[in-house]
């Protein structure tokens, strides 16, 4: 004969079980008289006081004198079915755990490049000799909607979790890119918005062009435009900060003293981490503006045809170790230039020094038709220093430095080298249709790109194939792409007057 298993413990205090005799002697009672005799044996068992024991004041005294009041269980008094309150609260406090846990493992995978562990913010999982390679994934994180027309450009704050928008309908709206929030709305355009871009170091300005002939730059903190740029004959398609070189005396300053403050005869070049803002236009020039006077300092007319997109890269001095230790210190053997590259109508993609004369460094040809994109590494602006010593992955270091892609309406995607002269590394044809933004992947392995099939595509440099497609990001074109060089976190415009925001895996 099967025996009957043991009664389960309940580890519950008095106070804990005489509620719940009386929520469910109540519940008894309020089902009716069917319930009635069930209710009546189960306040015998319990001890549950009934009504007769209440209004018995007699009874109750004597209870109370002979010290049997601790065999009776109390009833509620509060009025309300006392069991269905807690039996619905419990569904509810599940569904908030659950809610919890889920924003914990969203900021543990945010937040895990902070510390080196793994997805879901621990370290036990990481598998020795493994990184994280920092890739989108679908779903969007968020999906930001507020314009009402095309999103024409987005763009990452260097510091705050901060994304900048531009569109057709002529604002440019400030963004949470982590908790997907609306900040704030710069208007001063007259018409389309075509290009914004964060000023290096902390990012204390934003930088905007538009078909209204004019590039304003923003204060970030007070939300106010501080200067109007004017000189193209035609529609600005791009702006971008101009990278300072190695060892510029303003950016001492802007260690020394950090300060959000405009000098009186312009923007302090302190401030903005940087002295110019280089723009392209349809007149077919690239012009350099010096943020100080406001005016144009150089004009570059070697472009024959619409100048639509520019691509901007940091200096980084290379710093070679001396063999004999500390004998002898280590000495400056190369200096990699600060870069400007510039594409457009005329297919031909032209790369100048940013600083020194605006001298040209290399011409690249190869895409046959307009070249919507450029993008050299995704990393900071401000110039870098590598104290590494020589080894065999010094010439892939430095290779990787020199990257430059570009997207093309021929529907490729292609990668430069921008040194000794220049050339076509390799060539992906994975869109269905014209490519309008591309970017290359801070570890100098990846290739990322969107376009007009309505996709974003991840290609492995290494095995020249494309590794990821995300199918449909965007109901419609997918118009731009940004990337941090360091938080996990990308954002994307398109035609379908949204901004989304991927999550790195």
């Amino acid at each position: 004969v099967n025996e009957p298993p043991p009664p389960q413990t309940m580890v519950l205090t008095e106070r804990q079980r005489s509620d719940l005799h009386a929520g469910i002697y109540e519940y008894l009672l309020s089902r009716g008289p069917d319930f009635a005799v069930a209710a009546e044996a189960f306040a015998a068992a319990s001890g549950v006081a009934t009504e007769d024991t209440n209004n018995n004041d007699d009874d109750k005294n004597k209870n109370t004198e002979n010290g049997d009041d601790k065999k009776k269980t109390r009833r509620s008094t509060g009025g309300g079915p006392i069991l269905e309150k807690k039996w619905t609260a419990v569904p509810r406090l599940q569904r908030r755990v659950l809610e919890l846990e889920r924003q914990v493992a969203t900021n543990a995978r945010l937040h895990a490049h902070r510390t080196g562990g793994a997805a879901d913010g621990s370290t036990n999982n990481m598998m020795p000799g493994r990184e994280r390679r920092m890739l989108p994934r679908p779903p969007a994180m968020h999906t930001l909607q507020s314009h009402s027309a095309v999103v024409t450009s987005v763009t990452l704050h260097p510091v705050y979790t901060m994304a900048a928008s531009a569109s057709e309908d002529g604002k440019i709206i400030l963004w949470d890119h982590e908790s997907g929030e609306y900040l704030r709305t710069l208007r001063g355009h007259t018409n389309v918005v075509t290009s914004v871009d964060f000023s290096p170091g902390q990012g204390k300005f934003l930088a905007s062009s538009s078909t209204d002939l004019t590039i304003k730059i923003w204060d970030v903190k007070e939300f106010t435009c501080v200067r109007t740029l004017r000189g193209h004959d035609h529609t600005i398609s791009c702006v971008r900060f101009v990278p300072p070189p190695v060892g510029a005396l303003f950016l001492e300053k802007q260690q020394k003293n950090n300060t959000n403050e405009a000098t009186g005869s312009g923007i302090d070049p302190s401030d903005a981490g940087s002295k110019f803002v280089v723009t392209a236009s349809r007149d077919a020039t690239v012009k350099f503006w010096d943020l100080e006077t406001g005016f144009c300092d150089h004009t570059i007319s070697d472009h024959s045809d619409w100048v639509r997109c520019i691509a901007v890269r940091g200096a980084k001095s290379i710093i070679v170790g001396s063999s004999k230790g500390k004998e002898q210190e280590g000495q400056v053997s190369s200096s990699s230039l600060a870069l400007v590259a510039t594409s457009g109508n005329d297919r031909t993609i032209y790369v100048y020094d940013a600083n020194d004369k605006r001298a040209k460094v290399c011409e690249l040809r190869g895409h046959d038709h307009v070249v919507e994109a450029l993008s050299f590494l995704c990393s900071t602006l401000l110039p870098q220093k590598d104290s590494s010593a020589p080894s065999k992955s010094s010439s892939t270091t430095t290779s990787t430095w020199d990257y430059l892609a570009s997207g093309s309406r021929d529907r490729t995607v292609r990668l430069w080298t921008v040194a000794n002269g220049g050339s076509c590394l390799m060539t992906f044809r994975a869109h269905e249709n014209w490519v309008r933004g591309v970017l290359v992947h801070p570890s100098g392995n990846h290739i990322i790109s969107c376009g007009d099939d309505r996709s974003i595509r991840v290609y492995d440099i290494k095995s020249n194939r494309c590794m990821r497609t995300m199918e449909d990001a965007h109901p419609h074109f997918v118009t731009s792409l940004s990337m941090h060089p360091t938080l996990p976190i990308m954002v994307s415009g398109g035609v379908d007057h949204t901004v989304k925001c991927w999550q790195l895996d």
